[in-house]
């Protein structure tokens, strides 16, 4: 198993996305690369404490490889905007791409590049090690599930695609 750290807006939406992809063994939703150790929800919104709300992506490269992750990720985030994403604004809701494989760089550093080539904004998303990785509190875990009329960035078309991929 490898394992990927997607911050991309709102967890819940990402989170869901990630679990309905063949090869995708867990997810889990947290706070990742901040300056403030176990932070809450209440502190990572109000407190600056420069996390990124961040879905952990556990998966079997036998199934999946990391490029195809990649992809789908550029498919629901807006790679272009800075520390926003839909509705949600402030660093806490930027895009990023946390690593603990130093092999891994390469990869993500390629599909940022040609990502770039089919875009005309700079491409904004952060590419880094992970630093460190605060679960969120049992609320936000699989969220959307149990709240399934739960705010979304991520369009329904995006889940139903990525269902049905399967």
């Amino acid at each position: 198993m490898k394992t990927i750290y997607l911050a991309g807006g709102c967890f819940w939406g990402l989170e869901k996305y990630f679990s309905l992809i063949q090869g995708v063994t867990s997810t889990l939703a947290g706070y990742a690369n901040g300056r403030t150790e176990n932070p809450s929800y209440k502190e990572v919104c109000c407190n600056n404490t420069g996390h990124a709300e961040t879905v952990r992506v556990e998966y079997d490269p036998l199934v999946i490889c990391l490029n195809v992750l990649l992809e789908k990720y550029y498919d629901v985030i807006n790679p272009t905007t800075l520390n926003r994403q839909g509705a949600d604004s402030g660093i806490q809701y930027r895009t990023g791409i946390y690593y603990i494989d130093e092999a891994d760089r390469e990869i993500i550093l390629k599909s940022i590049e040609t990502l770039q080539k089919n875009l005309d904004n700079l491409v904004v998303v952060e590419v880094k090690p992970l630093e460190n990785y605060y679960p969120a509190e049992e609320y936000h875990q699989k969220y959307l599930e149990k709240n399934p009329g739960g705010y979304c960035h991520i369009g329904s078309a995006k889940f139903e695609k990525v269902s049905g991929a399967n």
